[in-house]
């Protein structure tokens, strides 16, 4: 049986320092700020941006979410970034993904002051995270890092596979794991024999947004189960990329879904904002 690593657990841990160091930061007259920018009416995205708006008041930051109509024009989201870009109360900006289609992620990213870029999707922030020399870290793939550190387990050395190579999780999670010394493999949509690769990997995550891909005869017995995955299935159960019940009996840690990586995630984009709040002294 597989030790459960709780992200909730760690993440209420991480959350307590946060505060803490909150508070310490407002006797020195400044309060860590974050904005929140929804385009449209996503009915996910509602969800995400409040709890993001809960978890801020935990940890005593100040919020601002900014609601614009799914007919906003670029421009019109432009004038937005730059007014929050010259705000000195807000130290982090998040623009709510998935956007309207006529609106290109890319400029949007490109938009944000890279100091407050707290969601790391500059091209600036992305290349100090490929150099290990940087301001902030991708907040899932550095929430993935914090859960292997709390379990003590060690990534040197290890051989290491990362299913997905999104720019949000699977790049930079191949760099994270790099930078601690792992042998790291990515597979992909076109990896050939992919469970002869899974199948050697002391450390698996999984960030691929299939639910149940990864099968019990695809994980090597006692290895490190990280699953990304974020889906719903058939009867609208919000289930993993891991066939969980399968693959909990042979592995040596695992992540649920929910209550595995999810909560890590607005976690690290509290720690993110929190450091842009630091920087500013």
């Amino acid at each position: 049986m597989a030790v459960v690593i709780s992200g909730k657990t760690v993440a209420e841990k991480l959350r307590a320092e946060i505060k803490s160091d909150t508070e310490k930061l407002k006797q020195k007259g400044v309060t860590p700020g974050l904005a929140v920018v929804l385009i449209g009416e996503d009915y996910g995205s509602k969800i995400y941006v409040r709890n993001k708006k809960t978890a801020c008041e935990e940890v005593g930051f100040h919020s601002e979410q900014y609601d614009l109509p799914e007919t906003a024009t670029e421009q019109e989201v432009f004038a937005l970034i730059d007014m929050l870009n010259e705000k000195p109360d807000i130290h982090g900006i998040l623009i709510q993904s998935p956007f309207p289609k006529h609106i290109d992620p890319e400029k949007v990213n490109n938009r944000i002051n890279p100091l407050k870029d707290v969601d790391v999707f500059h091209p600036m922030n992305v290349g100090k995270v490929m150099l290990g020399n940087y301001d902030f870290l991708p907040c899932t793939p550095a929430g993935v890092m914090e859960l292997l550190k709390h379990e003590n387990i060690e990534v040197e050395g290890k051989n290491c596979v990362v299913i997905g190579r999104s720019n949000i999780v699977g790049k930079p999670m191949f760099h994270l794991l790099l930078q601690k010394n792992g042998t790291v493999t990515v597979c992909h949509s076109k990896t050939k024999n992919i469970e002869e690769i899974t199948k050697k990997a002391d450390i698996l995550v999984a960030a691929v947004g299939i639910a149940g891909f990864i099968t019990v005869d695809m994980v090597k017995p006692g290895a490190v189960v990280i699953d990304v995955g974020m889906n719903r299935n058939a009867e609208g159960k919000v289930t993993g990329d891991v066939d969980y019940n399968a693959v909990e009996p042979i592995a040596g840690y695992i992540t649920p879904v929910p209550g595995g990586v999810g909560p890590m995630t607005i976690t690290m984009l509290l720690k993110n904002t929190y450091q842009s709040a630091l920087k500013t002294i």
